[in-house]
């Protein structure tokens, strides 16, 4: 038997797809959010020379020098001073104009003061700026110290508050807690601390269950709470799952006696750290503003501010790379900044436009939202709207991404207008949104005395011409947090 290897050449045509930088830094300016963006914007700023803020200067007015050429000699250092600070003003100014905010949009209505000149802005600043919260480590650690026990007690308490969570609980064992000490704490010196660490305040804090916490506030309140203790401690698990008739049965008490007693456990706080611990929210900051116009009776689509930076390639840069005099470096140098910047440009163009187009789109076809809420949504699909705007899905989707539209009925994210759905017995198509809508709805108007069951709203949806499984109907239910009939059930 041979073997034969031979090697032969061969053409063919063959087309593929090679993504420029260009484009790639266009794509991914188009996903960033308008924060995200100004941020990029300025670390574009700080690295390239060539990029500037096209208002930076006013040419025309004859109160604002023109800004310094590189070569130029002779500019006195106050004249230098006076211009970087009237540019700070003129860039405070800017940020102030950043969004469409006036004085009524200030908390508790307050109004700026103007023409106070003597006021400094940086104290401003710093005024308005929000201190840190306090840990709940650090307020623990602040009662524990006036805790009078002894040194060792003192010692273990310290190490059990370095394991309380934010939420207030105690979850890791006191023997591993011991064993973290040496020598170890043993377990009465650690059953002690615990017990001393639990008079501290929030009530409940330090519990190692929702049982030990409930109990632990319990505790805390003046008046007789035996009824409550009595279904904390031994029907929690029947409260939660709606079985008053067998607490009734088990306690001999009346239902409405066990109905009181659950509001009054309704008032105490199953995560106590949390009324210590400041979970700040990011606030929302929308890239496309939705207004109703009573001129037209249809609603008017613009961008933030933000999304429209002023920004311009240096001419100073410009006349640089066309100078002879400057070494082959240096004008490669200059060169790179410049596409760099013009390509910066372009995609915050691109970005502008697109996010424009498609939140008009958006709003043309969802208009039945903006009248009627969740329950006029469309079926809307990414790929049906990058079909009319001529490009690709992905697109669309990177158009969307984290971006907020603010609406007369609230602030949504931009990617919630695009769902799927389905096609009623008459033809028409409706959102997987409408009919989640439509669920709560029909639990909303129930009577809780006789709550419906899943099958129940998936025949009401039937007759209506909606097709929905039991199954869906339970997956919409647990979306919208909203319990089974066995547990809305009203005694």
């Amino acid at each position: 038997m041979s073997q034969f290897m031979s090697q032969s050449l061969s053409l063919g045509l063959r087309q593929e797809q090679r993504l420029t930088p260009q484009l790639i830094q266009s794509m991914n300016i188009l996903q960033l959010p308008i924060l995200a963006l100004e941020a990029k914007i300025q670390e574009e700023m700080e690295r390239n020379p060539a990029l500037e803020e096209a208002d930076l200067v006013h040419p025309a007015d004859p109160d604002v020098q023109p800004p310094v050429e590189p070569s130029s000699e002779g500019v006195a250092a106050a004249d230098v001073e006076q211009r970087h600070e009237a540019q700070g003003f003129e860039h405070l100014e800017r940020l102030s104009r950043e969004y469409d905010f006036d004085d009524s949009d200030r908390p508790f209505g307050r109004k700026t003061r103007h023409g106070d000149g003597e006021r400094d802005a940086k104290m401003d600043a710093m005024a308005n700026t929000a201190s840190r919260g306090i840990s709940l480590n650090e307020y623990l650690r602040q009662q524990w110290a006036f805790v009078e026990v002894g040194d060792h007690l003192r010692q273990a308490g310290e190490l059990i508050i370095n394991y309380i969570d934010e939420d207030g609980y105690l979850r890791t064992p006191l023997e591993e807690i011991a064993e973290q000490h040496v020598p170890p704490f043993s377990p009465a010196d650690m059953a002690e601390a615990l017990s001393w660490v639990q008079t501290l305040d929030p009530p409940g804090i330090a519990a190692r269950d929702l049982r030990e916490c409930l109990l632990l506030q319990l505790d805390n309140l003046e008046g007789n709470h035996e009824l409550e203790r009595i279904l904390v401690e031994r029907h929690l698990t029947d409260i939660e799952k709606n079985r008053y008739p067998e607490v009734v049965k088990a306690t001999g008490r009346s239902i409405e006696d066990i109905k009181q007693a659950v509001r009054n456990l309704g008032r105490l706080y199953p995560r106590p750290g949390a009324l210590i611990v400041d979970r700040d929210v990011p606030p929302i900051t929308p890239d496309v503003i939705v207004d109703y116009s009573e001129e037209t009776d249809g609603y008017t689509v613009r961008l933030a501010r933000g999304n429209n930076p002023r920004l311009r390639i240096s001419e100073t840069y410009r006349r640089m790379l066309a100078d002879q005099g400057n070494d082959k470096d240096t004008r490669d140098f200059i060169r790179k900044n410049l596409e760099s910047a013009g390509a910066l440009i372009d995609a915050i163009q691109y970005r502008r436009n697109r996010l424009q187009e498609v939140s008009e789109e958006v709003v043309s076809r969802q208009k039945d939202f903006f009248e009627m809420g969740p329950a006029g949504l469309k079926v809307m699909r990414m790929s049906d709207l990058a079909e009319k705007l001529g490009c690709d899905p992905s697109t669309i989707s990177r158009t969307v991404a984290d971006k907020y539209m603010q609406t007369p009925r609230g602030i949504f994210p931009l990617r919630c207008f695009f769902t799927g759905g389905t096609e009623t017995q008459n033809g028409e198509e409706t959102s997987w949104d409408s009919v989640r809508a439509r669920v709560k709805e029909i639990i909303d108007r129930e009577d809780k005395r006789d709550p419906l069951s899943d099958d129940v709203i998936a025949a009401r949806l039937q007759a209506e011409g909606i097709t929905v499984s039991r199954r869906t109907i339970a997956k919409y239910r647990q979306q919208l947090h909203i319990p089974t009939a066995r547990q809305r059930k009203q005694f």
